[in-house]
């Protein structure tokens, strides 16, 4: 603001001249007579319509082949620097100067920043010519609800779920974002608004509730505090159906898992889907929300970080996030289930620890995969016990029968086989994750060995690298968890799945492809922190 002041000949503030004055008590000047006097003077000479400033006859916007300030440029010129400034310095440059306030008043400068700093592609235009400025949709709208824009995780116990605010039209939306149906995980995700905020009245931001089926209704955002916000709606009436719970139920069961509850025949599925409902209708859209943030891609990372969808049993298909930590590949819940919730670490893979597959033929011997990843994760403990006790990994156990996987099976998969003949490369671990995946061939054939469980049947022939890792499983209230082995294979940049050997499951995970604003961490510092965050919220 003070060079800007400078410039325009007014000092370093709107008062300087009274404590010029003051330093020089023989002058008779009044300050802020002289700031209105330098304006109309300026105005004087721009209405002439003679010699402008630049000395040109009839061109009263020339500015002097030397301007000794910014009010000596022309008012397109001023426009179009000050159109290049942040949203939030322009009210200071409106306190420099009587004439800069009046430029700001000009839609083609909002325009700009509500397009450079939100992203809005409507013309906007249309919504001047119906009475709402371009100023008043940053000031009111865009500006106060910057902060919740991004990705979010709300507080809904062990499910969690991911929720995307961005800026969409003339609307600040929140996007509930939800698998496709189980198990086709390579169907793209699903969306469902939970709330909006405009400003079609009174020139004021008003927020709604679009949760229900009986359209848009009042509502109300709160910011917590950094990093956290919540909704409330004020009409929960337009969440209830005529035909009452029943009703509300047949129509969640439709939307979440696409079918009638007389399609699923498994009486533990039945129960678990029954529990979900129940948990999550309770809160009627009243909801509180942390941030999340995508992991910050790194050069040496095996595949691009990222969210992707899995398929986990009985209990459907759930959002995770995949980041790399060194020669460490970790997978995060983003939705969970009352085994494995969200926040919770799902699978961990040692990236020095590649593993070779061998032919097809032997690849279809549960018993050797079996056989060779117990190997490593035996080699895996023995060194961790020679490091101390704190860097050994717990030792793998069988969850009992009737605890549903939170990682990966359904509650039949203990009663099917695991595995695929592999190969161990690079088990000593010594070596970096990148060498360790130089080690391996470009391509190996694949199929799931004979008992292993997969929700789905069609998954990718090939793959390009194998590597040891353990995934997380626990009792219902994530009571006794525990780390199991097991193989990650990579198939491509965007598929990946994993093989639960205690559990005689495989997983296949697949990339979410939508494009997500406002979502990646600063550093990974501070993706770090995040992690631990979530973790804490459900443990």
């Amino acid at each position: 603001m003070a060079v800007c002041a400078r410039l325009c000949g007014v000092g370093h503030s709107r008062r300087c001249r009274r404590r010029q004055n003051q330093d020089h008590p023989a002058s008779d000047s009044d300050p802020d007579m002289d700031d209105e006097e330098d304006e109309r003077i300026v105005g004087r000479k721009e209405a002439a319509g003679g010699p402008g400033p630049g000395g040109v006859p009839g061109r009263a916007d020339a500015g002097p082949p030397n301007p000794q300030s910014l009010l000596d440029l022309p008012p397109e010129l001023l426009v179009e620097i000050l159109a290049s400034l942040p949203g939030t310095a322009l009210p200071t440059v409106g306190l420099v100067c009587k004439r800069f306030r009046q430029i700001l008043h000009t839609e083609t400068i909002w325009r700009r920043r509500c397009t450079e700093e939100f992203g809005v592609k409507e013309d906007l235009r249309k919504m001047e010519a119906g009475g709402v400025s371009s100023r008043d949709f940053y000031v009111k709208l865009l500006h106060p609800y910057r902060n919740i824009l991004g990705l979010w995780q709300p507080d809904i116990g062990p499910y969690g779920g991911l929720l995307n605010v961005v800026v969409e039209g003339l609307f600040v939306i929140g996007w509930m974002y939800l698998p496709p149906h189980d198990p086709r995980v390579e169907d793209p995700m699903r969306r469902r608004p939970l709330f909006r905020i405009h400003m079609w009245e009174n020139k004021k931001a008003s927020v709604e509730c679009m949760y229900g089926h009986k359209g848009p209704h009042k509502g109300d955002i709160q910011t917590v505090k950094k990093d956290e916000f919540s909704t409330k709606c004020n009409q929960t009436d337009h969440h209830r159906m005529p035909g009452g719970r029943q009703e509300e139920f047949r129509t969640w069961l439709e939307e979440e898992w696409g079918r009638t509850l007389e399609d699923i025949f498994h009486e533990h599925t039945q129960e678990l889907i029954l529990m979900k409902f129940i948990y999550t209708s309770q809160y009627d859209n009243c909801l509180t929300y942390r941030r999340i943030y995508l992991p910050p891609p790194m050069p040496t990372d095996l595949l691009r970080p990222g969210l992707f969808k899995g398929t986990y049993g009985s209990h459907g298909l759930e959002i995770v996030m995949l980041s790399f930590h060194g020669n460490t590949a970790r997978a995060t819940k983003l939705t969970g289930d009352p085994n494995v919730p969200a926040g919770q670490l799902t699978l961990e893979v040692d990236l020095s620890r590649p593993v070779v597959l061998p032919d097809l033929e032997r690849q279809r011997c549960v018993e050797e995969l079996s056989r060779l990843v117990l190997g490593v994760h035996a080699e895996v403990q023995r060194e961790g016990q020679a490091l101390g006790p704190a860097a050994a990994p717990p030792p793998a156990q069988r969850v009992p029968e009737e605890a549903a996987c939170g990682g990966g099976s359904s509650s039949s998969s203990s009663e099917e086989s695991d595995g695929a003949e592999v190969k161990p490369s690079g088990a000593g671990g010594g070596g970096s994750a990148a060498t360790a995946a130089a080690s391996l061939p470009d391509s190996q054939p694949f199929v799931l060995p004979m008992g292993v469980m997969a929700r789905n049947e069609v998954y990718p022939r090939t793959c390009k690298k194998c590597f040891y890792g353990t995934g997380q499983i626990a009792g219902h209230g994530f009571t006794s968890p525990e780390r199991t082995p097991g193989l990650f294979v990579l198939f491509d940049k965007d598929r990946f799945g994993f093989i639960w050997l205690e559990l005689k499951s495989f997983s296949m995970y697949s990339r979410l492809t939508d494009r997500l604003g406002h979502a990646h961490a600063p550093n990974m510092e501070r993706f770090d922190a995040m992690l631990r965050n979530m973790q804490s919220w459900t443990s």
